[in-house]
């Protein structure tokens, strides 16, 4: 199998990254791929439902992104800090740029909180915060939610944008946090059209899979089977499991609704219910070539080229078919990305 990742790249329009939400939740065009016709055709988000003629259990991930992105002051510069992971009392995994000694104090705007710099792990950095209670303080008076890179934000933006972000990056099913990134095709949904599916016999279930620093995290070797997935966290409920059981014991087809959905589900084996939660870690990278065990359908965003995320739109959809979806998708100008529309693959 070839994995050379420059075969997975294509041309797209800077103006064509939706840089804000639309103005209401469910408004996103969809682009809705058939693989077995190998047909494309276009229609509205708010008819998702006419599409899913088979009744499938659809499967969220409900994780709640943190607004753990806050700015410091170092040596008299501002510096963004997004907050990852905490490691103990007081003291986190961070993402922040620049190079620093051991011992390096950062100081924050209003607060009396301070962080000093310990060390670098990989991807992230090692800060010990003064305090757990003032930092937590500060998230919430201060903290931003951690958009993607491709989303323009600036820290003297108005307190308008900044409240939009938080209700708009987040899903309106979102209950367990610990994410610094939203489950982006989730995004659409509102709580009206959730009640609408679930009415047509459309039966919900939910998985937790804490979206981690590697959504960020290119692809930097030329031959992408070399690339290393960052683990994130997910668990499972009883409740939620069985239905998946369930579901599978009488054929029912599987939506997974995102990315971060299919990567939990296609890691697990639902053969049997269980009576506790199942936890864990996974850092499954799907690419083409990959069997599909649990997922038939996908509802996904549009994604970045050369991504581990569009290699797995590649790995379910095939890739001449992904590529002729995307060249589709960017011809009659579809929105990218977090705050981008929708494409359903079934």
């Amino acid at each position: 199998m070839k994995t050379d990742l420059s075969d997975f790249d294509f041309d797209l329009p800077a103006e064509l990254i939706a840089q804000k939400p639309l103005p209401r939740r469910g408004q996103s065009r969809l682009l809705v791929v058939d693989r077995k016709k190998q047909a494309i055709t276009h229609d509205v988000f708010s008819n998702l439902g006419e599409h899913l003629k088979n009744h499938p259990l659809m499967v969220f991930n409900n994780t709640q992104v943190v607004p753990a992105k806050i700015f410091a002051t170092l040596k008299g510069k501002t510096v963004p800090l997004i907050l990852v992971r905490q490691i103990s009392h007081g003291i986190w995994e961070v993402l922040m740029k620049g190079k620093m000694k051991p011992g390096a104090q950062l100081s924050f705007h209003n607060s009396s909180l301070t962080g000093s710099f310990m060390k670098r792990n990989a991807e992230c950095v090692v800060i010990e915060f003064s305090s757990q209670q003032a930092l937590e303080k500060y998230l919430e008076e201060y903290g931003r939610m951690p958009l993607p890179p491709y989303i323009e934000r600036k820290q003297e933006d108005s307190p308008a944008i900044l409240e939009q972000d938080r209700k708009r990056y987040q899903t309106v099913y979102a209950s367990q946090s610990g994410a610094i990134a939203a489950p982006t095709a989730g995004l659409h949904f509102t709580k009206g059209q959730l009640e609408k599916l679930k009415c047509h016999l459309h039966e919900i279930a939910h998985l937790t899979l804490h979206v981690g620093p590697g959504t960020f995290k290119p692809i930097r070797t030329d031959d992408f089977s070399k690339h290393e997935m960052e683990a994130e966290a997910f668990r499972i409920t009883p409740k939620n499991w069985n239905k998946i059981v369930n579901g599978k014991r009488k054929d029912r087809p599987i939506l997974a609704v995102g990315t971060t959905s299919t990567r939990v589900l296609e890691t697990q084996e639902f053969k049997k219910p269980i009576l506790k939660t199942k936890s864990g870690w996974t850092n499954c990278f799907i690419v083409p070539g990959w069997d599909f065990k649990n997922v038939d359908h996908l509802l996904t965003n549009f994604h970045l080229p050369k991504s581990t995320l569009f290699l797995l739109i590649s790995a379910f959809a095939g890739e001449k078919l992904a590529k002729k979806a995307y060249t589709e998708a960017i011809s009659q100008k579809y929105r990218f990305f977090s705050y981008g529309d929708a494409m359903l693959l079934l």
